[in-house]
């Protein structure tokens, strides 16, 4: 199925314009993909896989790629918002929501925040708590190569997709991606830096939606003790573990987190 990339005006506060560049494409119902903190991948395979059953849609926040305005959000809650506005803009009406990472932090923002926009979540190893004796690595200090043992189970099988194919020992690429790491991390910061926490506990018990909570059992970023975190602060969830996936296990096992998805349909 064919995805799209297109530019979207969206209107922020006090006529402020951001242009938000969009992923779009396939059929079914709606999905509203928010990204984690590394972006979208480029020709990314989970949106594809998405595509066909989803009419997917996948805005790039302020900061990632060439979306503009990230000045303009200076905090968690200018950033829920502004994923609100970016909603509205593209049409949709209580889309089937899904964050993965930073944007399953965003997501359930949205969720606790407006409780009747948002009827079925899917939160895939969302950032937003914070446990003392399960401390977050910090990926503002990992070194380029550091990121792939993080990230991921099979870093043989699957790393490659951090670089797009590129050569992290090539100096001009290396160059390319650290600049490009460094914007994206700009704004990923105002989320996350220096811990990933910004009170999304006190405000998790307002979320009405259907939720799945979607995890990979061997996740070295956010252990998988904090998917028993998130089922006990949120009304009404149901917690998908998946072996042999890391924490970007939409792409080491995207068959079992689409399995995951399809019991919101239920």
């Amino acid at each position: 199925m064919s995805l799209q990339s297109r530019l979207l005006d969206v209107r922020g506060p006090d006529d402020i314009r951001f242009r938000i560049r969009v992923i779009e494409g396939g059929s079914g119902p709606d999905l509203l993909y928010l990204h984690g903190a590394g972006g979208l991948l480029q020709d990314d395979p989970f949106l594809s896989a998405l595509s066909h059953r989803y009419h997917v849609h996948a805005p790039m926040l302020p900061g990632y790629g060439d979306s503009d305005g990230a000045e303009h959000l200076r905090d968690m809650l200018d950033v829920t918002l502004h994923s609100f506005d970016v909603m509205t803009a593209l049409g949709l009406e209580r889309p089937l929501l899904v964050g993965h990472s930073m944007g399953g932090m965003i997501a359930a923002e949205m969720a606790a925040l407006a409780p009747g926009a948002v009827e079925r979540l899917a939160l895939i190893a969302p950032a937003g708590l914070w446990l003392d004796s399960h401390p977050i690595p910090d990926i503002f200090a990992a070194l380029p190569y550091e990121l792939p043992g993080l990230l991921f189970h099979d870093v043989a099988a699957h790393g490659h997709l951090l670089s797009a194919g590129g050569d992290l020992n090539d100096p001009q690429f290396l160059t390319e991606f650290l600049v490009g790491n460094a914007r994206r991390l700009g704004m990923a910061g105002k989320l996350l830096f220096p811990i990933p926490d910004r009170g999304l506990a006190q405000r998790l018990y307002r979320i009405r939606a259907r939720t799945t909570l979607i995890w990979g059992q061997e996740d070295r970023l956010i252990d998988p003790v904090y998917a028993d975190e998130f089922a006990q602060r949120l009304p009404e969830a149901q917690v998908v573990r998946v072996a042999n996936a890391g924490h970007m296990v939409p792409y080491e096992q995207t068959d079992q987190v689409l399995d995951a998805l399809a019991t919101l349909h239920n």
